[in-house]
């Protein structure tokens, strides 16, 4: 948000419980990187809510079941999270293109396996690939008891017309479903940022406050 930084509270996630501390901090809004979890705490604005779909009551707009549709020949493979460089050849791609100039675009190999293989909970990667077998999106995502945390994802934004990105939420809803599990964690969201605005169209939300989770108009 311009003229605004950003202030966190930051928290290890250590110690043999730690799955079940992560846990209880996403339930309370937090997320996580690498071995950390962090929440905005900023004292005069509380613009970034942390939110989750839910899953059982979830049913995809006629928009999003043409993306749906145009993606259905993509396969997907849960892996364990360990780094490759076919991975690290499309993120750098995607960083280029998208996110040009910020810190995640001058990161290396050693970086990016940083960013995958660094945590100390329960963390898988899923990949996406088109027919021909070349990778077409990548998702680093955490099983938590009551749902799946996307953690970050990237994609080949030369098939922007695919919508890979919001196909990926949707495969994680999807799986979500198939495991029981009652959320999908999407991070942070910011009314009036158009690149999180994207967040609002998987209906119904829930957003974190001070009393618990609610749902959102």
């Amino acid at each position: 948000m311009p003229g605004r930084t950003e202030r966190r509270v930051v928290t290890e996630l250590i110690g043999r419980d730690a799955n079940a501390l992560h846990d209880q901090l996403s339930m309370a809004g937090f997320r996580r990187s690498h071995g950390i979890c962090y929440v905005p705490a900023c004292p005069s604005c509380d613009a970034c809510v942390a939110v989750r779909v839910v899953v059982d009551e979830f049913k995809p707009s006629k928009s999003l079941k043409r993306i749906l549709k145009r993606n259905s020949d993509l396969s997907a493979e849960i892996l364990e999270p360990i780094a490759t460089h076919e991975q690290f050849s499309l993120f750098s791609d995607y960083q280029k293109i998208r996110h040009n100039g910020g810190d995640m675009g001058k990161m290396d190999f050693l970086d990016y396996q940083a960013l995958i293989e660094d945590t100390p909970v329960n963390t898988v990667v899923i990949e996406f690939r088109f027919k021909s077998g070349t990778l077409a999106g990548v998702c680093l995502a955490d099983r938590l008891s009551d749902g799946l945390s996307a953690v970050y994802s990237f994609f080949d934004d030369a098939e922007a017309d695919r919508s890979i990105g919001t196909f990926m939420i949707l495969w994680m809803i999807d799986e979500a479903y198939g495991q029981e599990l009652p959320y999908m964690y999407l991070g942070f969201w910011i009314d009036g940022c158009s690149n999180m605005e994207y967040k609002s169209r998987f209906k119904p939300l829930e957003r974190v406050t001070p009393d618990g989770w609610v749902r959102m108009e």
